[in-house]
């Protein structure tokens, strides 16, 4: 409703308009709220909330890919496609995996998968922050100062700690506030187009997050969902 899928949110937070933009106009598109409990999916066995990771997750994906195949058989044949974007840089490749491997197996429903495409995929933590630091200070949104800050006491390679190890604690509270010090420098700015307008929540158009929420927590929609 805010981005992919096939309406917008009226100001009414009530009413729909078709979105001109979907992605179902071009494919069949399943949204799949992955793991148990995210957004409004849910599992009867409470102990599903607990087990969780990417691994589980996984292994629940394809899962349920497959009894819909199989609910659905006439997409069987269909060229399949996984996309995702954030976290997704771990879900999607994982998932992909999963499926070429179970895929030898012939005596089960086989998924046609042809690829897979991941928006500013997060793949790993540590790599992900220095990129993005990288490329403030190579576009002017950072200073020297905080470049030379964040290369002499980080060092991104741990996901557990950006911080120089075998140092002290002192690193780990320089490293910390020369990250917050670059976050500051960037402003209030588009971290995903940095060329953008400036973001003022005001100007906020019909159709994103405001209105999505509204019509999210209207308790007859649970209704209708049956949650």
């Amino acid at each position: 409703m805010l981005e992919l899928g096939p309406f917008r949110v009226n100001k009414d937070g009530k009413t729909l308009y078709r979105n001109e933009y979907a992605w179902n106009k071009v494919a069949n598109v399943i949204f799949l709220e992955s793991p148990a409990g995210v957004g409004f999916s849910y599992s009867n066995d409470s102990s599903d909330y607990t087990k969780v990771g990417d691994k589980r997750t996984t292994k629940d994906s394809y899962v349920f890919l497959i009894n819909w195949l199989e609910r659905f058989p006439q997409y069987k044949r269909r060229d399949f496609f996984i996309t995702g974007e954030s976290y997704a840089g771990h879900y999607v490749p994982q998932l992909a995996y999963y499926i070429l491997s179970r895929n030898k197996n012939t005596n089960q429903t086989v998924i046609n998968l042809k690829g897979i495409a991941i928006g500013n995929a997060w793949i790993d933590d540590a790599i992900c922050m220095k990129g993005m630091f990288d490329y403030l200070w190579t576009h002017a949104l950072n200073s020297d100062e905080t470049n030379e800050g964040i290369n002499k006491y980080c060092n991104f390679v741990s996901e557990d700690s950006v911080s120089k190890k075998g140092d002290g604690d002192d690193n780990t509270i320089q490293c910390g506030k020369y990250l917050s010090q670059g976050f500051r420098e960037m402003g209030f700015i588009d971290l995903y187009d940095i060329y953008a307008p400036q973001c003022n929540l005001s100007a906020i158009k019909p159709g994103s997050n405001g209105n999505v929420s509204t019509i999210l927590l209207n308790g007859h929609l649970y209704d209708i969902l049956n949650c």
